[in-house]
């Protein structure tokens, strides 16, 4: 099995960091952080590049806003240092749901669980 994952982070990018993303951060990458989901934050030695390994699948909804801001420059110092101020009716972060059992299903969609009465419809039967 080893040898397939090797093989697959070869020439896969989604499911983690690939060889040469590996090489690329062992040579040049500096750990700033780490979020709750266990993904690892890293600025170049210079400070001017910033990039992300994520834990399993990369995806990037999976980042949480005080790190997205972090990796696109908008604040200078990372959440790790000094973490943002949220408010008290702020929700926590989620990543994208969709194709999940969690994913938004509006009233009357098959893929609720107990889909609610339609009070529009009106069953036909024949007289």
């Amino acid at each position: 099995m080893g040898i397939l994952n090797t093989l697959l982070r070869a020439v896969t990018w989604w499911n983690g960091q690939t060889l040469n993303t590996q090489f690329f951060t062992w040579r040049n990458g500096v750990k700033v952080g780490e979020d709750d989901a266990g993904n690892i934050f890293y600025r170049s030695k210079t400070g001017d590049r910033r990039w992300v390994i994520f834990n399993g699948m990369a995806e990037a909804s999976r980042v949480s806003p005080d790190w997205h801001g972090w990796l696109h420059h908008t604040f200078e110092d990372p959440p790790a240092e000094r973490p943002l101020q949220h408010k008290p009716w702020e929700k926590p972060h989620l990543p994208n749901l969709t194709g999940t059992d969690e994913a938004y299903a509006p009233a009357g969609s098959i893929r609720r669980v107990e889909p609610a009465p339609r009070s529009d419809y009106e069953a036909w039967s024949p007289e």
